[in-house]
């Protein structure tokens, strides 16, 4: 276990098109254009991607995109913020959905 995210891995990620090239391609076409320049600097959905990387909790995203967004001009307190605008979704997720058990206690209460 101690190597299972290794960093190395992350330059890998071009292989998942071996078994499937077809969809791997279409993958990283979707990916690309994606995260082209848009309406949306570059900038902007490196913060964006670095933010669901911390949500998602995926370590080879996280440096990806913490170096990403170095590149791009985004300082710590930028990318850190972010990260926490990601927190806060995720708890406020969570907690939203006490409403459901609210719902269900108040049914079961009648």
């Amino acid at each position: 276990m101690a190597d299972y995210y290794d960093s190395k891995d992350l330059k890998k990620f071009g292989n998942i098109t071996r078994v499937n090239p077809e969809l791997g391609n279409k993958f990283f076409d979707y990916y690309n254009a994606s995260m082209a320049e848009g309406a949306l600097t570059a900038r902007e959905k490196s913060l964006i991607a670095l933010a669901v990387a911390h949500a998602l909790k995926c370590p080879y995203c996280i440096d990806a995109y913490t170096s990403s967004c170095l590149e791009k001009g985004a300082d710590e307190q930028q990318m850190s913020e972010a990260v926490h605008v990601a927190a806060a979704m995720a708890a406020g997720i969570s907690l939203v959905h006490s409403v459901q058990m609210m719902n269900h206690i108040d049914k079961l209460s009648i």
